[in-house]
């Protein structure tokens, strides 16, 4: 059974539970918050097999209302996330969904060739008038009923919301595998509940051990604007070495005409192109950009903007990049440096376990392939370990050299030189990241285990690749129009990897935010912390918790709290450690299965227990 729950006016929401086929199983009905709640929790409450699948535009957006309540739900559909997959996946491409004019649903999801990576845009719109519907009289079902009961909605037409959610149904059960696409929905709406619970739940974080680690780092806080004493120190070098006493080496341009006075043969100032030059001045510069790194990403001011009441809370974008990988919206959660890992303490009586998969990419590569040769290299061990057991290479650096390269396109150097090595030991894994370059160098899309598919080139590709067919082109033409080519199949080569790793590890998620629901809370009550607003871009968020009291669901149970790619953590009571772990192996095994099926590939987990995060490491 499913539950339509769309914003209506006045703060209120209107409820509409539906059945598979698409049947109003009661009229709608308007509820005011807290009568959404409590309908919320007595049908969460209910026997599992009776539980519904609450359908809403946005579960960022709907799931604090509940939470804040100490409400979780077992599972949802998320409209916004499902549409940008069925609108773009070659497995949808003759529904009704994909073949409609742009719309509101799509203000999310349109991407270019020049916006391939970060798409962070959410869009915000009214999904409802005050009668619940757009006037045209479409019913989700012929046969709607009457209904006198206060706060029903009687007889309202198809919402804007309902009419998508009967699109997108209509799209899967007419693809010709609606099963991957099923799991995919699925697992990209419960990573979307847990995007919500973590940022929710928050990240345990100490800033007293915060603060000592900066101060180790860049010397005694200073105020806002005046550099650290250790930057200064470094600035200070940097002027010497370059001979010029007025230097900002905060200043792009200023540093950048500085070296070349220097007689440095920069055509930029990254940090990878200052490693290959020889001068006195590139040791401290590189040590200062690392520290002022530090200073402005994750300094005194980030501690002070995103840490409420010892947690931190970051703002995750699910599905925020092409491949479906998360990004996020502030508080950088995806880029925590080394030199502040230890500020990550577990409460009082808790740990965290960590768990990181252990080469994750090449293990999805080897199971999309089906190259049995591979996924044996890797069975029970580090696999590029198990690449030069196996005779292909002879040390474990140029086995990871190779295998990227062979994931992302190098084809020069060291990889370069390696690749045929690679290609001889596991033809299906290279020759199935060859034909996805082909295909994207073609200007085709590729599509992921599950059914994502790559977005198109954008129009100014074409033009460039229809310019180099031209019979008045240049050489220069030509070039221009190879290279584009090559970057395009760059990205399909690895879109094909990357976004089947993204489906796995949201599978693994969902299945340890499951197991881990189940579980009794038996752990300390941590300290009262006042939750009544979230930090950052997207917040803050009223009403979490009563001011001053701790935080539920998650102040006595397992639940996780931070998420990176393959790497997960869970903060729980200590007495549960060694059941999460558990869990944690399990999950894993079973996200491989439900991705894979019997093929035997092993996806090898690093778990450590421990009380803050840099000792995991």
């Amino acid at each position: 059974m499913y539950v339509l729950v769309r914003q209506g006016s006045g703060g209120d929401l209107i409820v509409e539970p539906i059945d598979e086929t698409r049947a109003r199983l009661e009229s709608p009905r308007r509820l005011s918050l807290d009568e959404f709640r409590t309908f919320v929790a007595a049908r969460e409450a209910s026997a599992f097999e009776t539980r519904p699948r609450w359908v809403w535009d946005d579960t960022g957006h709907t799931y604090p209302l509940l939470l804040s309540a100490g409400i979780r739900v077992e599972r949802c559909h998320d409209l916004r996330l499902c549409h940008v997959i069925l609108r773009n996946s070659a497995l949808t491409q003759s529904s009704e969904l994909a073949l409609a004019v742009p719309d509101p649903w799509d203000a999310a999801s349109a991407v270019t060739a020049d916006e391939v990576g970060l798409r962070t845009t959410l869009f915000d719109f009214d999904v409802d008038d005050d009668d619940g519907g757009n006037g045209d009289g479409d019913d989700l079902a012929d046969h709607t009923n009457d209904s006198s009961k206060p706060g029903s909605e009687s007889r309202t037409p198809e919402s804007t919301s309902g009419r998508e959610f009967r699109h997108q149904l209509d799209a899967v059960a007419s693809a010709a595998e609606p099963g991957r696409l099923r799991l995919l929905l699925a697992a990209e709406s419960a990573g979307a509940l847990v995007a919500a619970e973590m940022r929710f739940a928050g990240l345990p974080w100490r800033t007293d051990v915060h603060d000592h680690l900066l101060t180790q780092e860049l010397g005694p806080r200073v105020a806002p604007g005046v550099r650290p004493y250790r930057l200064e120190l470094l600035a200070q070098r940097i002027r010497l070495e370059l001979d010029d006493v007025a230097l900002n080496p905060d200043s792009p341009q200023e540093l950048f005409r500085a070296l070349q006075r220097a007689g440095l043969a920069v055509t930029s100032t990254r940090g990878w192109e200052l490693k290959k030059l020889e001068h006195p001045v590139i040791e401290p510069l590189l040590q200062y950009k690392k520290l002022s790194r530090l200073l402005s990403a994750n300094g005194w001011t980030w501690m002070e903007s995103w840490v409420v009441n010892g947690r931190f809370h970051p703002d995750y974008v699910p599905g925020g990049v092409v491949t479906g990988r998360w990004a996020t919206r502030g508080g950088g959660a995806l880029q925590l440096p080394r030199q502040i890992r230890g500020a990550v303490v577990a409460d009082d009586g808790w740990k965290l376990v960590i768990a990181d998969a252990a080469q994750l990419e090449p293990r999805i590569l080897a199971a999309l392939s089906q190259d049995e040769r591979m996924a044996t290299a890797g069975r029970g061990t580090d696999l590029y370990a198990g690449i030069v057991a196996s005779g292909v290479v002879e040390t474990r650096d140029h086995a990871k050299v190779a295998m990227l390269g062979a994931m992302y396109g190098a084809t020069t150097g060291e990889s370069g030189r390696l690749m045929p090595r690679l290609a001889r030991a596991y033809p299906r894994a290279i020759a199935l990241t060859e034909s996805a370059a082909r295909a994207g160098e073609r200007g085709e899309v590729v599509t992921t285990r599950l059914g994502r598919s790559s977005p198109v080139p954008g129009a100014g590709w074409h033009e460039v690749q229809a310019q180099a067919y031209d019979p008045a082109a240049t050489a220069t033409d030509e070039r221009r129009a190879r290279s584009q080519s090559r970057d395009w199949g760059r990205f399909t080569r690895n879109f094909i990897v990357q976004g089947s790793a993204a489906e796995w590890a949201l599978c693994w998620m969902a299945e340890i935010r499951r197991e881990l629901s189940a579980l009794p809370g038996v752990g300390p009550l941590p300290a009262a912390r006042q939750t009544d607003a979230l930090p950052g871009p997207a917040g803050p968020v009223a009403g979490l918790a009563e001011p001053g009291k701790a935080r539920v669901p998650f102040d006595r149970s397992p639940h996780l709290v931070f998420f990176l790619h393959d790497e997960v953590i869970v903060h729980t009571p200590e007495a549960l450690a060694d059941v999460v772990a558990q869990i944690i192996i399990t999950a894993a095994e079973t996200s491989g299965r439900l991705l894979f099926g019997d093929f035997p590939v092993d996806f090898m987990l690093t778990i450590a227990t421990v009380d803050n995060y840099a000792q995991a490491k």
